[in-house]
């Protein structure tokens, strides 16, 4: 009888080959089970990467669609955060103002035209507000704030109204300065520092884009500002001191305030609209996106079973190589002879 023996070298080639061998399964096999998605994906598809590329495609395209939907939801949420609280300084104040103009207290006048200054100053504040890098109210340009301070609309008003005594007159300057187009000297061309273009409509998903067409030189904001701007020229003795005159000024600041908070209701119920939009593009997306990485997982997943089975069963035997490979490196002569 013959016996074919195994060199040692060869003994040992062997053992490091199977050694690689199961370290290579093995590591395969934890990736499959961390991810449940084969790592052999020619075999899965049967060489055929037609859908699977499909399939990535469009989920590519779907996680565009959320990040670009997440924006502009950011977006429409500061500007609809922001005309609240413009909209809360005006119901705390329209009415104040009316009703002080009707004491014939010049206390009272001097105090609710105080009061209106510093609201003015606030409604700038939350007009300019940034988000993410972004001025919500700016149009195009969101890198630019879109409306100048306080300070320098009073000073280009005051050089409006300078010199005039009768309050008709100061109403009626005050009203075209911030009515006037752009070119013509007015809040346009001094108060509104952003762009004349509102933003392109973007796409939201397949079927769904929306626009956010709010900015600062709207005439609904224009007509809020009047109230404020009137109250502050009152406030900084930038017209006459006549209770009577005063009086009148703060009224039709009082009824500028009230009038344009309707205003401001109708600009907010159109931006709740697409609000309603974006949140249906967005629930749509992550419907689509969850349905596509199912697909993907039923043409490329494994079987999370019978991969941790096979993945004991490789490190059962790795374990099993490492004791045997253990025990040949003990094995002396003399062991052997006895």
């Amino acid at each position: 009888m013959k016996y074919i023996s195994v060199g040692d070298m060869s003994q040992t080639y062997l053992m490091r080959r199977h050694n690689v061998q199961l370290k290579t399964t093995m590591s395969r096999l934890s990736e499959e089970v961390v991810t449940g998605i084969s790592q052999d994906l020619g075999t899965k598809v049967g060489g055929d990467f037609t859908a699977l590329a499909a399939i990535d495609r469009s989920m590519v395209r779907g996680e565009a669609y959320k990040q670009v939907a997440a924006e502009t939801d950011l977006l429409a949420g500061t500007q609809q955060d922001a005309l609240e609280t413009i909209q809360g300084h005006a119901q705390a104040i329209g009415a104040t103002l009316i009703s002080a103009s009707f004491a014939s207290s010049y206390n009272m006048i001097e105090s609710g035209a105080q009061n209106a200054e510093q609201r003015f100053e606030a409604v700038v504040d939350a007009l300019n507000v940034n988000v993410a890098g972004r001025y919500a109210f700016s149009g195009t340009t969101t890198d630019t704030k879109p409306v100048a301070s306080a300070d320098t609309i009073i000073s280009s008003l005051e050089a409006v109204v300078s010199g005039m005594t009768v309050a008709a007159d100061i109403i009626a300057a005050v009203d075209d300065w911030f009515d006037a187009a752009a070119g013509g000297g007015g809040f346009l061309d001094q108060g509104y520092l952003g762009s004349a273009n509102s933003l392109s409509p973007v796409r939201l998903s397949e079927t769904d884009s929306a626009q956010l067409t709010i900015t600062a030189g709207d005439s609904s904001i224009r007509n809020m500002l009047k109230g404020f701007a009137l109250g502050t020229l009152v406030a900084r003795d930038l017209v006459p001191d006549n209770i009577e005159t005063r009086a009148l000024l703060i009224r039709t600041a009082g009824d500028r305030i009230t009038s344009a908070e309707g205003e401001m209701t109708t600009l907010r119920a159109g931006l709740g609209t697409v609000e309603a939009i974006i949140s249906d593009a967005q629930t749509r997306n992550s419907a689509q996106v969850t349905a596509l990485e199912i697909a993907r997982k039923e043409l490329i997943g494994v079987d999370e079973y019978e991969t941790a089975t096979a993945l004991e069963a490789t490190q059962s035997q790795l374990e099993t190589l490492y004791t045997l490979t253990s025990r040949l490196t003990q094995l002396s002569l003399t062991d052997y002879l006895r």
